[in-house]
Protein backbone atom coordinates (compact mmCIF):
# COMPACT_ATOMS: atom_id res chain seq x y z
CA UNK A 1 0.00 0.00 0.00
CA UNK A 2 1.64 3.22 -0.92
CA UNK A 3 1.29 6.25 1.02
CA UNK A 4 2.47 9.70 1.43
CA UNK A 5 4.04 9.65 5.31
CA UNK A 6 2.72 13.39 6.07
CA UNK A 7 -0.56 15.17 5.40
CA UNK A 8 0.60 18.73 5.22
CA UNK A 9 -2.78 20.22 5.99
CA UNK A 10 -2.46 22.19 9.67
CA UNK A 11 -5.29 22.51 11.48
CA UNK A 12 -7.31 22.23 14.40
CA UNK A 13 -7.71 18.20 15.84
CA UNK A 14 -11.64 17.21 14.34
CA UNK A 15 -13.94 15.14 16.51
CA UNK A 16 -11.84 11.82 15.82
CA UNK A 17 -8.72 13.65 16.24
CA UNK A 18 -9.90 14.36 19.28
CA UNK A 19 -11.24 11.03 20.71
CA UNK A 20 -7.20 9.55 19.61
CA UNK A 21 -5.44 12.24 21.62
CA UNK A 22 -8.20 11.79 24.31
CA UNK A 23 -7.60 7.71 24.60
CA UNK A 24 -3.77 8.43 24.39
CA UNK A 25 -4.53 10.32 27.27
CA UNK A 26 -6.16 7.72 29.49
CA UNK A 27 -3.67 5.24 27.82
CA UNK A 28 -1.20 6.84 29.67
CA UNK A 29 -2.93 7.61 33.19
CA UNK A 30 -3.13 3.98 33.41
CA UNK A 31 0.17 3.15 33.44
CA UNK A 32 0.47 5.05 36.62
CA UNK A 33 1.16 2.45 38.68
CA UNK A 34 3.59 0.95 36.00
CA UNK A 35 5.57 3.86 36.10
CA UNK A 36 5.78 3.53 39.80
CA UNK A 37 6.52 0.65 40.44
CA UNK A 38 9.54 1.01 37.68
CA UNK A 39 10.54 3.57 39.74
CA UNK A 40 10.62 2.11 43.06
CA UNK A 41 12.88 -0.74 41.26
CA UNK A 42 14.77 1.55 39.44
CA UNK A 43 16.05 3.52 42.96
CA UNK A 44 16.62 -0.26 44.45
CA UNK A 45 18.84 -1.00 41.42
CA UNK A 46 21.08 2.17 41.64
CA UNK A 47 21.55 2.04 45.55
CA UNK A 48 18.79 4.52 46.44
CA UNK A 49 17.12 1.99 49.02
CA UNK A 50 15.53 3.71 51.74
CA UNK A 51 12.90 5.55 50.11
CA UNK A 52 9.62 3.32 51.06
CA UNK A 53 7.78 5.49 52.94
CA UNK A 54 6.52 4.00 56.21
CA UNK A 55 4.49 5.83 59.54
CA UNK A 56 6.06 7.00 62.58
CA UNK A 57 4.91 6.97 66.10
CA UNK A 58 3.32 10.04 65.58
CA UNK A 59 1.58 8.82 62.73
CA UNK A 60 3.36 11.11 60.15
CA UNK A 61 4.18 9.35 56.57
CA UNK A 62 8.27 9.91 56.49
CA UNK A 63 11.03 7.36 54.75
CA UNK A 64 12.38 4.15 56.04
CA UNK A 65 15.46 6.02 55.77
CA UNK A 66 14.79 9.16 57.91
CA UNK A 67 12.69 6.83 60.54
CA UNK A 68 16.18 5.02 61.18
CA UNK A 69 18.02 8.54 61.90
CA UNK A 70 15.19 9.53 63.99
CA UNK A 71 15.70 6.91 66.39
CA UNK A 72 19.56 7.22 66.40
CA UNK A 73 20.14 4.19 63.30
CA UNK A 74 22.69 5.16 60.36
CA UNK A 75 21.06 3.38 57.63
CA UNK A 76 23.77 1.39 55.78
CA UNK A 77 22.78 -0.48 51.97
CA UNK A 78 24.82 -3.14 50.87
CA UNK A 79 23.87 -2.95 47.17
CA UNK A 80 23.64 -6.45 45.60
CA UNK A 81 20.51 -5.83 43.27
CA UNK A 82 23.28 -3.83 41.63
CA UNK A 83 25.91 -6.40 41.39
CA UNK A 84 23.00 -9.15 39.77
CA UNK A 85 22.14 -7.24 37.10
CA UNK A 86 25.68 -5.99 35.72
CA UNK A 87 26.07 -10.00 36.25
CA UNK A 88 23.46 -10.80 34.09
CA UNK A 89 24.31 -8.10 31.12
CA UNK A 90 27.94 -8.69 31.25
CA UNK A 91 27.14 -12.43 30.49
CA UNK A 92 24.51 -11.24 28.13
CA UNK A 93 27.71 -9.34 26.25
CA UNK A 94 29.94 -12.64 26.39
CA UNK A 95 27.66 -14.63 24.46
CA UNK A 96 26.49 -11.60 22.11
CA UNK A 97 29.86 -10.99 20.81
CA UNK A 98 30.79 -14.66 20.20
CA UNK A 99 27.29 -14.19 17.69
CA UNK A 100 28.15 -14.98 14.42
CA UNK A 101 26.16 -12.22 11.80
CA UNK A 102 25.96 -11.46 8.53
CA UNK A 103 28.18 -8.59 6.82
CA UNK A 104 24.81 -6.37 6.32
CA UNK A 105 23.54 -6.91 9.52
CA UNK A 106 26.93 -6.18 11.01
CA UNK A 107 26.72 -2.75 9.12
CA UNK A 108 23.48 -1.86 10.60
CA UNK A 109 25.25 -3.27 14.07
CA UNK A 110 28.04 -0.60 13.52
CA UNK A 111 26.06 1.86 12.74
CA UNK A 112 23.74 2.23 15.31
CA UNK A 113 25.65 0.71 18.11
CA UNK A 114 23.11 -1.53 18.61
CA UNK A 115 25.45 -3.57 21.01
CA UNK A 116 25.41 -0.87 23.52
CA UNK A 117 22.07 -0.13 22.64
CA UNK A 118 20.51 -3.82 23.58
CA UNK A 119 22.68 -3.94 26.80
CA UNK A 120 21.19 -0.96 28.00
CA UNK A 121 17.76 -2.51 26.78
CA UNK A 122 18.44 -5.11 28.92
CA UNK A 123 19.16 -3.20 32.03
CA UNK A 124 15.96 -1.32 31.69
CA UNK A 125 14.37 -5.32 30.99
CA UNK A 126 15.87 -6.83 34.54
CA UNK A 127 14.69 -3.36 36.36
CA UNK A 128 10.68 -2.47 35.13
CA UNK A 129 10.17 -6.09 33.26
CA UNK A 130 9.92 -4.11 30.00
CA UNK A 131 12.18 -3.36 26.85
CA UNK A 132 11.12 -0.65 23.93
CA UNK A 133 13.09 0.20 20.92
CA UNK A 134 12.05 2.53 17.99
CA UNK A 135 12.78 1.18 14.39
CA UNK A 136 12.53 4.28 12.29
CA UNK A 137 13.70 5.92 9.30
CA UNK A 138 15.59 8.78 9.32
CA UNK A 139 15.24 11.06 6.63
CA UNK A 140 18.11 13.12 5.06
CA UNK A 141 19.06 15.56 2.73
CA UNK A 142 20.11 13.01 -0.42
CA UNK A 143 19.38 9.49 1.55
CA UNK A 144 17.79 7.89 4.11
CA UNK A 145 19.37 5.35 6.82
CA UNK A 146 17.83 3.13 9.66
CA UNK A 147 17.19 4.61 12.97
CA UNK A 148 17.51 2.33 15.97
CA UNK A 149 16.94 4.00 19.92
CA UNK A 150 15.84 3.07 23.05
CA UNK A 151 12.84 4.31 23.97
CA UNK A 152 12.36 5.80 27.73
CA UNK A 153 9.15 4.25 29.41
CA UNK A 154 8.51 7.17 31.11
CA UNK A 155 7.64 9.05 27.73
CA UNK A 156 5.97 5.84 26.33
CA UNK A 157 2.50 4.55 26.54
CA UNK A 158 0.32 1.66 25.23
CA UNK A 159 -2.89 0.13 25.54
CA UNK A 160 -2.95 -3.17 28.28
CA UNK A 161 -2.20 -6.16 26.48
CA UNK A 162 -2.68 -10.13 27.35
CA UNK A 163 -0.85 -11.27 24.69
CA UNK A 164 3.04 -12.43 25.69
CA UNK A 165 3.60 -11.10 21.46
CA UNK A 166 2.27 -7.95 21.49
CA UNK A 167 -0.07 -8.65 18.84
CA UNK A 168 -3.39 -7.04 20.70
CA UNK A 169 -1.87 -3.76 21.23
CA UNK A 170 -4.22 -0.96 19.74
CA UNK A 171 -2.94 2.51 20.83
CA UNK A 172 0.68 2.93 21.39
CA UNK A 173 2.77 6.31 21.47
CA UNK A 174 5.68 8.34 22.94
CA UNK A 175 5.93 11.80 24.10
CA UNK A 176 8.66 14.00 22.85
CA UNK A 177 10.40 16.74 23.53
CA UNK A 178 12.26 18.42 20.97
CA UNK A 179 13.57 21.74 20.02
CA UNK A 180 11.85 23.69 17.73
CA UNK A 181 13.93 23.43 14.66
CA UNK A 182 13.89 19.36 15.01
CA UNK A 183 10.28 19.22 15.61
CA UNK A 184 9.76 21.06 12.82
CA UNK A 185 11.67 18.87 10.55
CA UNK A 186 9.73 15.95 11.82
CA UNK A 187 6.60 17.37 10.66
CA UNK A 188 6.60 19.68 8.01
CA UNK A 189 6.95 16.75 5.18
CA UNK A 190 8.92 18.93 3.21
CA UNK A 191 6.36 21.38 3.10
CA UNK A 192 7.56 25.23 3.94
CA UNK A 193 4.41 26.99 4.82
CA UNK A 194 3.52 23.97 7.30
CA UNK A 195 6.76 24.51 8.47
CA UNK A 196 5.78 28.51 9.18
CA UNK A 197 2.59 27.29 10.85
CA UNK A 198 4.32 24.81 13.25
CA UNK A 199 6.63 27.81 14.54
CA UNK A 200 3.60 29.99 15.04
CA UNK A 201 2.41 27.42 17.43
CA UNK A 202 4.67 27.21 19.46
CA UNK A 203 5.81 30.65 18.95
CA UNK A 204 2.67 31.91 21.46
CA UNK A 205 1.60 31.66 24.71
CA UNK A 206 1.92 27.90 24.99
CA UNK A 207 1.41 27.76 29.16
CA UNK A 208 -2.10 29.38 29.04
CA UNK A 209 -3.13 27.30 25.41
CA UNK A 210 -2.21 24.09 27.35
CA UNK A 211 -3.92 25.14 30.24
CA UNK A 212 -7.76 26.28 28.27
CA UNK A 213 -7.27 23.40 25.86
CA UNK A 214 -6.47 20.67 29.11
CA UNK A 215 -9.75 22.65 31.08
CA UNK A 216 -11.94 22.09 27.72
CA UNK A 217 -10.49 18.41 26.97
CA UNK A 218 -11.30 17.71 31.03
CA UNK A 219 -7.70 16.45 31.57
CA UNK A 220 -6.89 17.26 34.98
CA UNK A 221 -3.17 19.23 34.45
CA UNK A 222 -2.41 18.53 38.03
CA UNK A 223 -1.82 14.72 37.18
CA UNK A 224 -1.48 15.25 33.31
CA UNK A 225 1.68 17.72 33.74
CA UNK A 226 3.75 15.31 32.78
CA UNK A 227 1.80 14.44 29.50
CA UNK A 228 1.43 17.73 28.31
CA UNK A 229 4.55 20.23 29.18
CA UNK A 230 7.94 19.59 28.44
CA UNK A 231 10.96 21.12 30.24
CA UNK A 232 12.23 24.29 29.83
CA UNK A 233 13.97 25.26 26.54
CA UNK A 234 11.58 22.07 24.83
CA UNK A 235 8.42 21.75 22.62
CA UNK A 236 6.39 19.07 23.42
CA UNK A 237 4.96 17.04 21.02
CA UNK A 238 2.55 13.52 21.47
CA UNK A 239 2.82 10.93 18.45
CA UNK A 240 0.28 8.46 18.62
CA UNK A 241 -0.29 5.23 16.76
CA UNK A 242 -3.85 3.84 16.37
CA UNK A 243 -4.78 0.26 14.45
CA UNK A 244 -8.29 1.70 12.64
CA UNK A 245 -10.16 -0.36 9.89
CA UNK A 246 -10.27 1.73 6.39
CA UNK A 247 -12.12 0.74 3.02
CA UNK A 248 -9.29 -0.36 0.18
CA UNK A 249 -9.83 -1.54 -2.92
CA UNK A 250 -7.73 -4.77 -4.09
CA UNK A 251 -6.55 -4.65 -7.84
CA UNK A 252 -5.79 -7.33 -9.51
CA UNK A 253 -4.09 -6.06 -12.60
CA UNK A 254 -3.98 -9.12 -15.09
CA UNK A 255 -1.31 -7.55 -17.40
CA UNK A 256 1.13 -6.80 -14.97
CA UNK A 257 0.15 -10.00 -12.62
CA UNK A 258 0.46 -8.49 -9.53
CA UNK A 259 -1.74 -6.94 -7.02
CA UNK A 260 -2.05 -4.09 -5.31
CA UNK A 261 -4.41 -2.52 -2.44
CA UNK A 262 -5.33 1.09 -2.30
CA UNK A 263 -7.72 3.56 -0.06
CA UNK A 264 -11.29 3.37 -1.73
CA UNK A 265 -12.33 5.90 -3.54
CA UNK A 266 -8.59 7.15 -3.74
CA UNK A 267 -7.39 8.96 -7.59
CA UNK A 268 -5.40 5.79 -7.79
CA UNK A 269 -8.40 3.34 -7.29
CA UNK A 270 -10.38 5.01 -9.35
CA UNK A 271 -8.25 4.73 -12.58
CA UNK A 272 -8.05 1.12 -11.52
CA UNK A 273 -11.72 0.61 -11.38
CA UNK A 274 -11.57 2.26 -14.93
CA UNK A 275 -9.00 -0.25 -16.74
CA UNK A 276 -10.56 -3.31 -18.31
CA UNK A 277 -7.63 -5.56 -17.76
CA UNK A 278 -7.91 -4.96 -13.62
CA UNK A 279 -10.31 -6.91 -11.24
CA UNK A 280 -11.28 -4.88 -8.33
CA UNK A 281 -13.05 -5.92 -5.08
CA UNK A 282 -13.99 -3.51 -1.57
CA UNK A 283 -12.65 -4.70 1.25
CA UNK A 284 -11.50 -3.31 4.68
CA UNK A 285 -8.20 -3.47 5.86
CA UNK A 286 -6.36 -2.80 9.16
CA UNK A 287 -4.15 -0.30 9.12
CA UNK A 288 -1.75 1.74 11.49
CA UNK A 289 -2.01 5.57 11.44
CA UNK A 290 -0.01 7.89 13.23
CA UNK A 291 -0.91 11.47 14.32
CA UNK A 292 1.32 14.04 16.19
CA UNK A 293 -0.44 16.67 18.13
CA UNK A 294 0.47 19.51 20.22
CA UNK A 295 -0.34 19.39 23.56
CA UNK A 296 -2.44 22.56 22.55
CA UNK A 297 -4.77 20.14 20.41
CA UNK A 298 -2.96 20.93 17.18
CA UNK A 299 -2.95 18.21 14.69
CA UNK A 300 0.21 18.57 13.03
CA UNK A 301 0.59 15.73 10.62
CA UNK A 302 -0.75 12.62 9.86
CA UNK A 303 -0.48 9.67 8.08
CA UNK A 304 -0.47 5.96 6.94
CA UNK A 305 2.63 3.69 8.24
CA UNK A 306 5.11 4.25 5.83
CA UNK A 307 6.68 1.10 6.37
CA UNK A 308 6.58 -2.45 4.35
CA UNK A 309 5.80 -4.39 7.40
CA UNK A 310 2.60 -2.02 7.51
CA UNK A 311 2.70 -1.43 11.31
CA UNK A 312 4.27 1.24 13.84
CA UNK A 313 7.88 1.51 14.21
CA UNK A 314 7.87 0.03 18.25
CA UNK A 315 9.42 -2.81 19.33
CA UNK A 316 7.78 -3.92 22.52
CA UNK A 317 8.55 -6.67 24.91
CA UNK A 318 7.15 -6.97 28.71
CA UNK A 319 8.06 -9.71 30.98
CA UNK A 320 5.36 -12.63 31.77
CA UNK A 321 2.64 -10.70 30.08
CA UNK A 322 0.64 -13.41 32.74
CA UNK A 323 -3.10 -11.31 32.78
CA UNK A 324 -1.78 -8.23 31.40
CA UNK A 325 1.03 -8.18 34.64
CA UNK A 326 4.79 -6.86 34.21
CA UNK A 327 7.17 -7.97 36.82
CA UNK A 328 11.11 -7.62 36.61
CA UNK A 329 13.58 -10.03 38.21
CA UNK A 330 14.80 -6.99 40.18
CA UNK A 331 11.37 -6.64 41.83
CA UNK A 332 11.26 -10.30 42.94
CA UNK A 333 14.63 -10.20 45.06
CA UNK A 334 13.43 -6.33 46.64
CA UNK A 335 12.33 -8.18 49.48
CA UNK A 336 15.84 -10.19 50.57
CA UNK A 337 17.77 -6.93 49.59
CA UNK A 338 15.96 -4.68 52.20
CA UNK A 339 15.94 -7.51 54.89
CA UNK A 340 20.28 -7.52 54.52
CA UNK A 341 20.23 -3.73 54.66
CA UNK A 342 18.04 -3.96 57.99
CA UNK A 343 20.27 -6.62 59.63
CA UNK A 344 23.75 -4.79 58.72
CA UNK A 345 22.12 -1.33 60.01
CA UNK A 346 21.14 -3.13 63.34
CA UNK A 347 24.67 -4.96 63.38
CA UNK A 348 26.30 -1.52 63.47
CA UNK A 349 23.85 0.09 65.48
CA UNK A 350 24.70 -2.91 67.78
CA UNK A 351 28.32 -2.27 67.98
CA UNK A 352 28.11 1.54 67.96
CA UNK A 353 25.86 1.72 71.36
CA UNK A 354 27.36 -1.47 72.84
CA UNK A 355 29.94 -0.91 76.20
CA UNK A 356 33.51 -1.04 74.34
CA UNK A 357 35.51 -0.55 77.67
CA UNK A 358 34.69 1.49 80.46
CA UNK A 359 37.54 2.24 83.67
CA UNK A 360 36.16 2.19 86.64
CA UNK A 361 38.60 4.59 88.92
CA UNK A 362 38.98 5.17 92.25
CA UNK A 363 38.08 8.81 93.27
CA UNK A 364 40.78 8.61 95.79
CA UNK A 365 43.59 7.12 93.85
CA UNK A 366 43.57 10.59 91.31
CA UNK A 367 47.23 11.30 91.33
CA UNK A 368 48.53 14.80 92.30
CA UNK A 369 48.82 16.77 89.79
CA UNK A 370 45.96 15.31 87.21
CA UNK A 371 42.64 16.10 86.37
CA UNK A 372 40.07 13.63 84.95
CA UNK A 373 40.71 15.42 81.34
CA UNK A 374 44.27 14.33 82.07
CA UNK A 375 43.86 10.76 83.29
CA UNK A 376 41.63 10.36 80.03
CA UNK A 377 44.22 11.20 77.91
CA UNK A 378 46.59 9.31 79.11
CA UNK A 379 44.19 6.02 79.11
CA UNK A 380 43.27 6.73 75.30
CA UNK A 381 46.78 7.31 74.43
CA UNK A 382 48.81 3.97 73.38
CA UNK A 383 52.47 5.05 75.16
CA UNK A 384 50.52 7.07 78.34
CA UNK A 385 52.02 6.72 81.17
CA UNK A 386 49.57 7.39 84.40
CA UNK A 387 51.60 7.61 88.00
CA UNK A 388 50.12 5.97 90.57
CA UNK A 389 50.97 4.58 94.27
CA UNK A 390 49.70 1.49 96.23
CA UNK A 391 49.83 3.07 99.27
CA UNK A 392 47.51 5.87 98.42
CA UNK A 393 44.97 3.35 97.88
CA UNK A 394 44.47 0.00 97.61
CA UNK A 395 41.86 -0.02 94.93
CA UNK A 396 43.22 0.07 91.53
CA UNK A 397 41.44 1.51 88.17
CA UNK A 398 40.09 -1.40 86.78
CA UNK A 399 38.64 -1.92 82.98
CA UNK A 400 35.34 -3.89 81.88
CA UNK A 401 34.62 -4.64 78.23
CA UNK A 402 31.14 -5.87 77.64
CA UNK A 403 31.13 -8.20 74.54
CA UNK A 404 27.85 -7.39 72.51
CA UNK A 405 25.54 -9.94 71.24
CA UNK A 406 24.74 -10.11 67.29
CA UNK A 407 21.61 -12.38 68.48
CA UNK A 408 22.10 -14.57 64.98
CA UNK A 409 22.47 -11.24 62.82
CA UNK A 410 25.52 -12.08 61.24
CA UNK A 411 23.87 -15.98 60.75
CA UNK A 412 20.59 -14.30 59.73
CA UNK A 413 22.90 -12.07 57.00
CA UNK A 414 24.40 -15.29 55.13
CA UNK A 415 20.87 -16.93 54.60
CA UNK A 416 19.16 -13.48 53.23
CA UNK A 417 22.61 -13.50 50.88
CA UNK A 418 21.70 -17.73 50.18
CA UNK A 419 18.05 -16.79 49.63
CA UNK A 420 18.90 -13.60 47.33
CA UNK A 421 20.86 -15.99 44.92
CA UNK A 422 18.34 -19.05 45.36
CA UNK A 423 15.33 -16.27 44.14
CA UNK A 424 16.76 -14.40 41.64
CA UNK A 425 18.62 -17.43 39.93
CA UNK A 426 21.49 -15.60 40.03
CA UNK A 427 24.20 -17.88 41.68
CA UNK A 428 28.28 -17.36 42.34
CA UNK A 429 29.54 -18.76 39.60
CA UNK A 430 27.11 -16.52 37.05
CA UNK A 431 28.57 -13.70 38.93
CA UNK A 432 32.08 -15.04 38.20
CA UNK A 433 32.96 -16.19 41.95
CA UNK A 434 33.85 -19.41 42.28
CA UNK A 435 32.07 -21.14 45.08
CA UNK A 436 34.98 -23.47 45.93
CA UNK A 437 38.83 -23.19 45.86
CA UNK A 438 39.45 -26.96 45.15
CA UNK A 439 36.82 -27.55 42.45
CA UNK A 440 37.57 -28.80 39.04
CA UNK A 441 36.97 -26.87 35.89
CA UNK A 442 34.20 -29.14 34.71
CA UNK A 443 32.44 -28.66 38.07
CA UNK A 444 32.31 -24.88 38.09
CA UNK A 445 31.41 -24.69 34.30
CA UNK A 446 28.63 -26.82 35.54
CA UNK A 447 27.37 -24.67 37.45
CA UNK A 448 28.10 -21.49 35.55
CA UNK A 449 25.81 -23.46 32.98
CA UNK A 450 23.03 -24.25 36.25
CA UNK A 451 23.05 -20.46 36.78
CA UNK A 452 22.27 -19.77 33.00
CA UNK A 453 19.45 -22.02 32.83
CA UNK A 454 17.48 -20.68 35.72
CA UNK A 455 17.56 -17.19 33.91
CA UNK A 456 16.78 -18.64 30.60
CA UNK A 457 13.86 -17.76 30.02
CA UNK A 458 14.24 -14.52 30.85
CA UNK A 459 17.43 -13.71 28.31
CA UNK A 460 15.37 -15.63 26.04
CA UNK A 461 12.65 -13.29 26.13
CA UNK A 462 15.20 -10.84 25.43
CA UNK A 463 16.52 -12.45 22.50
CA UNK A 464 13.09 -12.72 21.08
CA UNK A 465 12.47 -8.96 21.13
CA UNK A 466 15.92 -8.76 19.58
CA UNK A 467 14.75 -10.71 16.79
CA UNK A 468 11.52 -8.99 16.48
CA UNK A 469 13.77 -6.06 16.17
CA UNK A 470 15.95 -6.87 13.44
CA UNK A 471 12.95 -8.38 11.31
CA UNK A 472 11.29 -5.09 11.21
CA UNK A 473 14.79 -4.09 10.28
CA UNK A 474 14.71 -5.62 7.07
CA UNK A 475 11.24 -4.39 6.63
CA UNK A 476 11.76 -0.89 6.53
Amino acid sequence: MNHEKHNTTLCLAQDDDLRVIQAAYKTWLAAEKFRSQRGRNKSFAYGRQWDDLTTDENGNTITEGKSLVNHGCNPITNNLIRQMVKAVIGRFRANQMSEKLDESVQQVYRSCQLHELDSRALEEFLISGCAVQRVDIEERLLDSVPRVENVNLSHFFVNSCHDCRGWDEEIVGQLHDLSLAELVRRVSGGNRSHAEAVRRIYSHDVDGRIADFTAEFGADSAKGVDFWRAPVGKCRAIEVWTLECMEVLVCHDRSAANVQIMPYGSAEAKAMQARDDVSTRWDIAKVWRCRWYSPMGDLLCSYLSPYRHGGHPFVVKMYPMIDGEVHSLVEDVIDQQKFVNRLITMLDHMMNTSAKGVLLFPVDAIPEGFSWRDIRKVWASADGVLPFSERDCDAKPEQIVGKPNNLGAYEMINLQMKLFEYVSGVNGSLQGRHQGGQNSSSLYENEVSNGEIAISDLICTFRGFLEHRDRMLALL
